[in-house]
């Protein structure tokens, strides 16, 4: 079933709705590669003001601007310190050993989160047989951590840590919209305690494709010839950035709906026998489900949800991942919770 009724698998299946269509037709558009687009330039600004950053770029995907940020930061052979659930680890097809050529050391936080303790342990520099530590990197919201949020204090102690050994620190920002909108802490607060930040605009703000990295205008110069080496030239770019546009004054606020139905979510599914999670852990707008108990495996679970027409990914034998966005309601998910049940009992 390639649309499933309830689409749960991500917040990447979002469409835009028409108004979001409307915007984008309405674009006036140039070359973006020569700085000619007007709107791809408005959004760039837009995105740059929102956190507190000097200067903004618009690339395809979230991919491209983490793969960016690790080319303008590291020497091949440096070390980049993540949680072992990272995206940047577990997503990136090995970007950062390919295009980097940087090594990874992953740390056993918890729901996604490494300590300010785990990080000073993890350090190691002038020593001629290893690499030398350069950048901190932190994802929020942390999405294999169940969409945790890194707590502000966390990430300023991690800040001054970084600035106490000369490293870059690094945010993956991908939901880093529905961390502000869920804590109340402004974007431009989180994006202080890192160098470099970037947002998605193709997940819970429902644009089509697209991601603007941020960081020194420095940074942003050294980021033009990498976006140029992996192929994120998009010339008339402005239809998706009037997507960006419209996103972020229409569609951030109501993140707030997509947490309030991930809760719910959580809370029918804690009733069912086999099922572990806390609703009150649930933060944000993803759930990571624990099946360990169930009689059935994450891939079987998967399987009979998509025929009866909600979609959910396994993350392993003995989990799902489930995911609110703009796409589904409240009786979506209230029908994907009695689906879950049925098929359990």
């Amino acid at each position: 079933m390639s649309n499933p009724e309830v689409e749960l698998f991500s917040d990447t299946k979002t469409r835009p709705g028409k108004d979001m269509l409307e915007a984008m037709m309405a674009a006036e558009v140039g070359d973006e590669q020569a700085e000619e687009d007007p709107t791809t330039i408005a959004l760039q600004e837009k995105v740059a003001d929102l956190l507190g950053k000097e200067a903004a770029l618009f690339v395809p995907s979230g991919t491209m601007c983490n793969q960016i940020a690790m080319a303008v930061h590291c020497q091949p052979g440096d070390e980049i310190i993540a949680d072992k659930t990272a995206h940047i680890i577990n997503f990136e097809a090995g970007g950062p050993a390919v295009i980097a050529r940087a090594m990874i050391k992953p740390l056993d936080g918890v729901r996604g989160q490494y300590s300010v303790d785990q990080a000073e342990a993890a350090l190691r520099a002038g020593f001629r047989h290893a690499p030398d530590s350069k950048m901190l990197a932190v994802e929020q919201t942390a999405n294999m951590g169940g969409g945790s949020i890194w707590p502000l204090e966390v990430l300023e102690k991690l800040r001054v840590l970084a600035q106490e050994n000369n490293l870059i620190t690094h945010m993956d920002g991908a939901r880093l919209l529905n961390a502000v909108v869920a804590s109340g802490v402004s974007a431009s607060k989180y994006a202080a305690t890192v160098d470099t930040v970037w947002i998605d605009l193709s997940k819970g703000l429902g644009c089509p494709v697209g991601a603007v990295i941020a960081g020194s205008k420095d940074f942003i110069a050294k980021a033009w010839p990498w976006k140029q080496r992996l192929g994120g030239s998009m010339r008339q770019s402005g239809i998706l950035a009037a997507a960006g546009i419209y996103a972020l004054d229409h569609l951030v606020d109501r993140l707030a709906i997509d947490h309030a139905n991930a809760r719910l979510l959580a809370t029918r599914l804690a009733q069912i026998p086999g099922v572990k999670i806390d609703p009150l852990t649930v933060e944000t707008n993803i759930l990571i489900i624990d099946i360990t108990e169930a009689d059935l495996s994450g891939p079987e679970i998967s399987a009979q949800l998509l025929k009866k027409g909600v979609r959910m990914g396994a993350t392993g034998p003995n989990g799902l991942r489930a995911v609110t966005h703009l796409d589904v309601d409240e009786a979506g998910v209230v029908r994907a919770a009695e689906t879950f049940a049925e098929i359990c009992s």
